[in-house]
């Protein structure tokens, strides 16, 4: 879920834009993130995921393939970020995205065996499950399409922010706030659902541009530094302490923290019990000094179409002839937008 930050983000320091604006940027997805986008949104008209032969969720596996194609087309430069052992403070969260997960299955089949469509393709999005054999078989496809994937030692989030930070990605890409408390210079959202969209219960479609939010032009705005910005998610509620302390909005919390000098003076001064099980000051150090790895090589190659293939149409059952013309369109729009030339090849490869 994430802390929600949306209500607290002037126009001026976010923008919507045109996929082109990001042409030749390296960005960071917090590969989890867009994974789960895949599997909520790539659904029958019934919300049942798409499957194979062998009733195997190939969702995840469409969206990631046709997706970066057309991000690599734009020239966009992705590199997904696949997250780590998650940290003991997220355990609670965990379970309850297991909670929401299961009753979201009961009401499906519920709607399913009262025949209403619409609202069975409203819980079945609440459904998706996201296997580390699906996790495994992503990276696969990803090799084989020549895109560049990391391993965090833990949060794929945290970790983008800190090659953002590094200066290894022009930005992290993610639906969550969270980077921002993690310290990526700037977060582009709504890569995953760009285009065209349907809007819920409803039979109308907007169009969903990608979002870039600044960090320096948020806090010069609200008038606080990055730390009053985490101890302002803390308030709000984090994955680390969901549902955060009561009483709280966004508008109390920022007027709370605009006026401390040092923002941990704030989480001392709130009742330990506000904060249930969680140690806000612990959960302040991890957003503010994260556990990243420096390990990595972002490196774009040439597409290897029979591995594209045998993932896809042998093991998967897509269909030959669209993967054989999507293979393509990725194979020219490396040559034209992701190959580096050799003079500023080390200016976007990090070496460990």
């Amino acid at each position: 879920m994430g802390v929600n930050l949306r209500e607290l983000i002037p126009e001026g320091a976010r923008r919507q834009v045109d996929l082109r604006a990001l042409r030749g940027r390296v960005v960071a997805l917090d590969a989890y993130n867009m994974l789960y986008q895949f599997l909520a949104a790539i659904r029958q008209p019934d919300g049942t995921p798409l499957m194979d032969s062998r009733g195997r969720v190939t969702s995840h596996l469409s969206g990631l393939f046709y997706r970066t194609i057309n991000l690599a087309e734009e020239g966009v430069k992705p590199v997904y970020v696949f997250d780590g052992k998650p940290p003991e403070m997220k355990r609670r969260e965990i379970e309850e995205r297991v909670k929401r997960r299961e009753e979201a299955e009961r009401l499906y089949r519920r709607a399913i065996e009262a025949g209403r469509v619409d609202e069975a393709r409203k819980y079945a999005q609440a459904t998706g499950r996201l296997t580390s054999e699906m996790v495994e078989e992503s990276k696969r496809l990803l090799d084989a399409m020549g895109i560049p994937y990391v391993q965090a030692p833990a949060e794929g989030e945290a970790q983008a922010a800190c090659m953002a930070r590094w200066g290894d990605a022009w930005a992290a890409g993610s639906q969550d706030y969270d980077s921002l408390l993690f310290g990526t210079p700037r977060l582009v959202r709504n890569l995953a659902i760009t285009g065209r969209r349907k809007l819920p219960g409803r039979d109308e479609y907007v169009e969903v541009k990608p979002e870039i939010i600044e960090l320096d032009a948020l806090l010069r705005s609200l008038g606080i530094t990055r730390e009053h910005l985490i101890v302002l998610g803390i308030l709000l509620g984090t994955d680390y302490n969901p549902g955060g302390v009561r009483g709280y909005g966004p508008k109390t919390a920022l007027r709370l923290v605009r006026g401390a000098s040092d923002p941990l003076d704030v989480l001392r001064r709130i009742p330990a019990r506000e904060f249930g099980d969680a140690d806000p000051v612990r959960i302040f150090e991890y957003f503010r000094d994260p556990p990243c790895t420096r390990d990595y090589r972002i490196q774009f190659r040439q597409p290897d179409p029979r591995a594209i293939k045998a993932i896809l149409v042998d093991e998967h059952d897509f269909n030959p002839e669209r993967v054989e013309k999507a293979v393509e369109r990725l194979r020219r729009a490396y040559r034209e937008n992701l190959r580096a030339r050799q003079t500023t090849l080390d200016s976007w490869l990090r070496r460990g």
